[in-house]
């Protein structure tokens, strides 16, 4: 479906339980190829923010429209363009991977002519050809969620909402994630909604970044932007108790800084975690 409206338009969009705001206030506009970060600490709205969009729960306030028209009055229309990956895994275990994606099939309406080839073209792009035929309780970790992020796919969503799409995974698993995750929005022209408490996960994949905290946003841009606003450069000091930060536009005045200290100290590039203690004080993973 292409027309001139956004995929995704959220206005005021807002949450609340037993009196306190998980989410409060959040506007987005999202287009074809779109790759945006929802960046914060566990807790701060991410998960309720992605139920609210993919219908699993009603907005308290706001509004969100999927190509121009109100979601809870087109929901069973609008929920066609939607992939979602949620925080847990829900692949039946017994199952093969073929099956899980048959199954997966079935349930978004995937012409039966078609099925068969989407499901291959599927499993090859995740690279589980192999693995067709084999049960998911077999798999790895990192096997799972590809197949969960392609069972997403099945049926050629406009916009793929990951919720914490690599929590609990190792290092070198996470990356082989992140590559296929760039895929999707890279050659598919996928527009993608990451939650993520990672900051490198959402520095290396995302082209804008919403930073949350207490269901509020407290910055959003292009990540290199973001960062500029605070400089180029920190110098963080040790101290006993805490961690001192100065922040430079150059290396050679954060550099020329050190020779002050009086306690260990060493000079990094800025990170989006940097721009979260300015604004909070704390640190992102909390």
């Amino acid at each position: 479906m292409q027309t001139n409206n956004p995929i995704v338009t959220i206005r005021g969009l807002s949450k609340t339980y037993s009196g306190k705001k998980v989410v409060d206030n959040i506007d987005l506009d999202m287009d074809e190829g779109d790759f945006t970060g929802l960046l914060g600490p566990n807790g701060a709205g991410k998960t309720t923010t992605i139920k609210m969009l993919t219908g699993l729960i009603k907005p308290g306030e706001g509004s969100i429209g999927y190509y121009g028209k109100d979601f809870l009055g087109s929901s069973k229309e609008s929920k066609k363009f939607i992939g979602v990956v949620p925080q847990q895994s829900n692949l039946d275990r017994d199952l093969t991977a073929y099956e899980n994606l048959y199954f997966h099939s079935i349930l978004f309406g995937v012409p039966s002519k078609e099925r068969r080839d989407r499901i291959e073209e599927s499993l090859t792009f995740a690279g589980l050809s192999d693995y067709r035929d084999k049960q998911v309780k077999t798999f790895s970790g990192g096997m799972k969620r590809r197949l969960v992020i392609v069972r997403a796919l099945l049926h050629d969503p406009k916009i793929l909402f990951l919720d914490e799409p690599t929590v609990g995974l190792d290092p070198q698993i996470r990356r082989s994630i992140w590559e296929l995750i760039v895929k999707v929005n890279q050659t598919r022209k996928t527009a993608i909604l990451l939650t993520t408490h990672y900051i490198e996960e959402a520095e290396k994949l995302c082209n804008k970044v919403m930073i949350i905290n207490a269901g509020k946003i407290i910055a959003k841009g292009k990540p290199d932007k973001l960062k500029k606003e605070v400089g180029a450069f920190v110098l963080e000091t040790f101290m006993e108790t805490t961690i001192d930060e100065q922040f430079f536009d150059t290396r050679e005045e954060a550099l020329a800084s050190i020779q002050e200290c009086k306690y260990p100290c060493k000079v990094r590039e800025v990170t989006l975690e940097d721009i979260f203690i300015k604004i909070t004080g704390k640190r992102i993973n909390v």
